[in-house]
């Protein structure tokens, strides 16, 4: 059976358990049923009746787009489940935004590479980037 992607947000438990098998760290429900009712758009990588990745975009739909959550179950990571998911995600991108947008991202360590793949590049050094978490 393949993995099938499907355009629909992960549920709150498939969104939880694919966190938790990547070692994220754990999220209260509230917040994740919040953060997932408002994303702009989203794929759920599905393999039999088990979401095996997932994968979103947020931001304000004109000006700022975000990649989130791009996430896949170590069982099926390296079989380009993130590669599809990510190709469709840029593919909403790329028809809903417009000239001038901002398309960002975080990228865990080593992986760089596999999102230059899509165009991003990495912030200079003295970019003024910054963030904070709570």
């Amino acid at each position: 059976m393949q993995v099938q992607l499907v355009e629909r947000v992960p549920t709150v438990g498939e969104y939880l358990a694919l966190r938790g098998s990547v070692g994220w760290y754990a999220l209260a429900e509230a917040p994740v049923r919040l953060a997932l009712k408002n994303s702009l758009f989203a794929i759920t990588a599905i393999h039999g009746p088990e979401a095996v990745g997932c994968g979103r975009v947020t931001g304000d739909g004109g000006i700022y787009f975000y990649v989130q959550d791009l996430i896949t179950h170590p069982r099926y990571q390296r079989q380009g489940v993130a590669t599809g998911v990510m190709e469709c995600l840029m593919a909403y991108v790329n028809a809903t935004s417009r000239r001038g947008a901002f398309v960002g991202l975080m990228a865990a360590p080593g992986l760089e590479g596999f999102y230059s793949r899509f165009g991003f590049s990495r912030f200079p050094n003295e970019s003024p980037g910054m963030g904070i978490w709570r």
